[in-house]
């Protein structure tokens, strides 16, 4: 008898066909709302040391799964895994964030690497390999990378800030300098979700959290720029790659986004405006979001209003139901199973 492959729901919206229930996934769902992943966590130690330990990232990659059956799994790693391979030192800090050696000079950057080691990053491949190994074959399997805007601000201010200003600030005081490290981004985050896709990730996503910092120009200088050349130097070699992207914060720039990138869906924030997103962008890639973090937290009336609103706004076009950006440790798993099951209740 002749076995077809199994249908996945995520990947069928990635490639054209919407589906009468939207597949359904959530940002940072293997996280600390959940107890078994705060198990793992203690056992593991550091962050790093859960992100790099196959059998701790494979573990809770697949525990949202089991709970809620979504539609997808990402793998768990962190964006800061790619200055990781370049040799920058890349630290966590309980209850403070990500420190990294800064890049905040002309003179710093030019002590930057071209080329990561990627034999660091190996424990992540070797994680999505025992993922895909346990996934049931209608779950779709998603690796990630930072975009490189994103990515940058960290590596030049060496931490996280409120608006980014380090980085806003090189970019326009030193642009040559920050050029090197977007072009160094580029070409080894495009290395890196090779990498992934070859590991067994059926799909890819490109985080730019902190796209909606920058003006139009710099927008297009130094967010959709980078990400057309990563969807591009993926496609060379992988040309059929599934890639979502994820300027958070892009807001009316999104369709000049999506135009320009080739992405096959945009994952929108919970501020996008629904007739602007219909008409210029869902009309031409798939669409993923975009629910409130925090009516998940609130839950109740609110929260199945607020899933009523996503669905009625996009499932009449390809959706892809997630939240408007990662859900947060204070969420109550009940919350979670009510949003699952009013997702899964909709057909049309």
């Amino acid at each position: 008898m002749t076995q077809f492959p199994a249908v996945k729901p995520l990947i069928e919206v990635l490639s054209g066909r919407r589906q009468p229930m939207p597949p359904l996934w959530m940002m940072r769902q293997a996280g600390r709302y959940l107890p078994e992943y705060r198990e793992v966590r203690t056992k593991a130690g550091g962050f790093l040391d859960l992100c790099f330990t196959p059998e701790f990232a494979a573990e809770v990659t697949l525990q949202p799964i089991r709970r809620f059956n979504f539609d997808a799994a990402i793998i768990f790693s962190d964006i800061l895994v790619v200055p990781y391979a370049l040799g920058r030192e890349v630290r966590f800090e309980v209850g403070e964030g990500p420190r990294l050696d800064p890049l905040d000079t002309p003179e710093k950057v030019g002590t930057l690497a071209s080329l990561g080691d990627f034999t660091k990053l190996e424990p992540v491949f070797e994680a999505l390999r025992r993922v895909r190994h346990e996934l049931d074959s209608r779950i779709a399997l998603i690796g990630f990378c930072g975009a490189p805007w994103t990515v940058a601000t960290y590596m030049v201010a060496g931490q996280g800030t409120p608006d980014q200003a380090p980085a806003r600030m090189m970019a326009y005081r030193y642009p040559e300098a920050f050029a090197k490290i977007i072009d160094v981004l580029v070409e080894n985050s495009v290395q890196y979700l090779l990498g992934q896709l070859k590991a067994g990730a059926d799909v890819l996503q490109i985080f730019d959290t902190w796209a909606g910092v920058l003006p139009p120009r710099e927008f297009q200088r130094w967010s959709v720029e980078p990400t057309k050349r990563i969807v591009e130097g993926v496609r060379r070699q992988v040309p059929d790659a599934k890639i979502i992207g994820f300027p958070r914060g892009a807001g009316a720039l999104l369709p000049g986004y999506v135009e320009a990138t080739g992405v096959d869906a945009v994952s929108i924030d919970w501020t996008a405006e629904p007739s602007l997103i219909r008409s210029r962008v869902q009309n031409r890639v798939a669409l993923q979001g975009n629910l409130d973090p925090l009516v998940l937290i609130a839950g109740g009336a609110a929260l199945e209003r607020a899933i009523d609103d996503v669905l009625a706004n996009y499932a009449g076009g390809r959706l892809i139901f997630n939240l408007g950006h990662g859900i947060q440790p204070e969420t109550p798993i009940a919350h979670v199973e009510q949003m699952v099951k009013r997702v899964r209740a909709f057909a049309c």
